[in-house]
């Protein structure tokens, strides 16, 4: 385990972690390193003329109409076919959930939540259905909690 020797041989690193886990614990650690990974997946759009690369940490919501789904990001806006179902079971472990029947919103980038609508980061407004409402509000207290 060389990185353990390099790890001690690094005081300011070894300041900055020693600090890190003094605060936030082991737990507060795999959070982060599992946040800083989640950053560095990526999401891929594929459609007949080309192939984008998005990093799922710059996904704001998903939505489809007629199998045109619309990934809106912190960039501008993608387009591809397919199902909204596909595309949940991929970025569920991302922290993405299903507000309304046609619509998947990232936990991460919900800034509040008032009766049925979702008020994101960037300002932008969602409608939340009633029948997913009860999960989203579950999710996004939960999101909370563990930061």
């Amino acid at each position: 385990m060389d990185w353990i020797q390099e790890l001690t041989q690094k005081e300011s690193l070894c300041c900055s972690l020693t600090a890190f886990l003094d605060q936030h614990g082991f737990s507060g650690l795999e959070k982060a390193l599992q946040l800083y990974s989640n950053t560095q997946v990526e999401y891929i759009c594929k459609t007949k003329a080309a192939v984008t690369r998005i990093k799922i940490d710059d996904i704001n919501y998903l939505e489809i109409q007629t199998h045109t789904i619309t990934i809106h990001t912190e960039h501008g806006d993608y387009q591809k076919y397919g199902s909204l179902t596909d595309e949940q079971k991929f970025l569920a472990p991302y922290g993405f959930i299903r507000c309304r029947q046609n619509c998947l919103v990232s936990l991460e980038k919900i800034h509040s939540i008032c009766e049925d609508t979702i008020t994101l980061t960037n300002h932008l407004q969602l409608h939340m259905s009633q029948r997913y409402a009860p999960k989203v509000l579950a999710a996004f207290a939960r999101s909370r909690v563990s930061r």
